[in-house]
């Protein structure tokens, strides 16, 4: 027989006093989706997660920031996404409160919380699992959790051996800085380069090496169990924990089929399309008889604190590290298609894949193999030509940087030649997604690092109108 569960008016709520005088654990049910949608979720925002330029893989819990603190503006909250797989993460704390919003996987999930002192296990161990509190939450669970700073936590799947992932989340750090004392940790928050592996403290190895020495102390921890229709435990909630997990093992396949992309209309940084290079444009020279033709351009508003040449290798390395999902999808489709015709193939959209070229030549920067380049006498431009030689195309493409009294505008301009009929076709069948959205998305994403990294510059929007 289930033990008893009382019934609650509104959101079941496990409230876990601080053993140590700090502030309690609260873990909020706040409702259930439908069965398998949190093995979806997980499936889903984990594969967007790892394509996006800041993710980080690191002590089980894989994350990206969302969100960074600005403090010369006074605002020092961050958002961080995580998710934690079927094996869970180990013990660990931060140094400033959380409080995050989550979705359980498919199996639901074991919340883990000790909220002794940092005196308290330097006299004895047994403090740590003195303090331990389970809150167990069903599977395709929506909650919402907050704790103070340095409490221990750990997130485990509800059933040891379980295929199911434990959780996704969204996690608020209301002040990036909260707990921390001077040091590396905080010079790196104020650099702009903390996550939260950087902000994580591991459990120390003679308290880990403790609880592996006594388990009967984690045989009987107190454990909260939440739940929403039917009471923990029963047989309803049983049934409906195998049809859940059922589901989730079947969505989860279903998610495996379709690539993982986002996409965002009407940005603040537009990207405009250019009837022909710009004045002086390197391109104007490359490829005479040149069959197709097209140029981009996006504008960075501000004072630029570094030179045209600093920028553009910014802007290169740009293409480089932050590359969009969609257009590496759609390089892959590319590269299965075309690699039994024996033409060139690249992870790397093709207006800039000549980057990644391993042959001898020009190098822009020191690191950068170009065809050619052009740097101002006054600092104010600076230009490379990229490109290759295929059997059915030739082309070139341009990209520019140039520094004037408003702002700074980056432009990416690309020259095609035909070879043969192939050549032609092939043009054809992928102009219209190479315009509309390779190359601007591949801009965009550069030159949206490079703001990043000058906080000066910021994205302008309907300049080129």
């Amino acid at each position: 027989m289930p033990r008893h569960a009382d019934v609650v008016p509104g959101f079941p709520i496990a409230r876990i006093q601080s053993y140590s005088g700090g502030l309690p654990v609260e873990v909020v049910l706040l409702g259930q989706l439908g069965p398998g949608s949190g093995d979806r979720l997980h499936a889903v925002a984990g594969a967007l997660q790892r394509e996006h330029p800041g993710f980080v893989d690191a002590l089980d819990e894989p994350s990206v920031r969302i969100a960074a603190p600005d403090f010369d503006a006074g605002e020092r909250s961050a958002l961080y996404t995580f998710t934690v797989g079927p094996d869970g993460h180990p013990f660990h704390r931060h140094a400033g409160h959380r409080t995050f919003t989550a979705v359980t996987g498919s199996g639901g999930a074991r919340l883990r919380f000790s909220t002794a002192s940092d005196e308290q296990l330097a006299r004895d161990p047994v403090h740590f699992a003195a303090a331990l509190h389970h809150v167990d939450l069903p599977a395709d669970a929506l909650f919402s959790v907050r704790f103070g700073s340095g409490t221990w936590h750990q997130f485990a799947p509800l059933q040891p051996g379980s295929p199911h992932p434990v959780l996704f989340a969204l996690s608020c750090h209301t002040d990036e800085l909260g707990g921390l004392a001077h040091g590396v940790v905080r010079d790196r928050v104020l650099a702009g380069d903390a996550n939260i592996a950087t902000l994580t403290e591991t459990l120390p190895d003679d308290v880990r090496t403790w609880m592996t020495g006594h388990p009967e102390h984690l045989e009987r921890i107190p454990t909260v169990r939440l739940a929403l229709h039917a009471p923990p435990g029963s047989w309803q909630q049983r049934a409906c924990t195998t049809l859940r997990a059922a589901a989730g093992r079947l969505r989860t396949r279903l998610a495996g089929w379709c690539a993982e992309v986002g996409f965002v209309q009407g940005r603040a940084s537009s990207v405009a399309s250019l009837p022909s290079p710009p004045q002086g444009s390197l391109l104007l020279e490359q490829l005479p008889g040149f069959h197709h033709q097209d140029t981009f351009s996006l504008r960075l508003q501000g004072m630029a604190t570094t030179t045209a040449q600093e920028l553009l290798a910014d802007v290169l390395q740009g293409f480089l590290q932050y590359r969009p999902a969609g257009v590496t999808q759609l390089m892959r489709l590319r590269n299965v298609l075309v690699r039994p015709l024996r033409l060139r193939t690249s992870p790397l959209g093709c207006p800039v894949s000549s980057l990644l070229s391993t042959t001898e030549g020009p190098l822009f920067a020191g690191r950068f193999p170009v065809i050619a380049q052009g740097i101002d006498a006054d600092g104010k431009r600076a230009q490379v030509i990229l490109g290759a030689d295929d059997r059915h195309l030739v082309f070139r493409s341009c990209v520019g940087v140039c520094v004037t009294d408003t702002g700074v505008e980056v432009t990416l301009g690309t020259r095609v030649q035909y070879r043969n009929a192939f050549g032609r076709a092939y043009m054809a069948a992928i102009s219209g997604v190479h315009h509309a959205y390779v190359a601007p998305a591949m801009l965009r994403s550069a030159v949206e690092s490079v703001a990043q990294r000058h906080a000066p510059l910021s994205l302008t929007q309907g300049l080129f109108a």
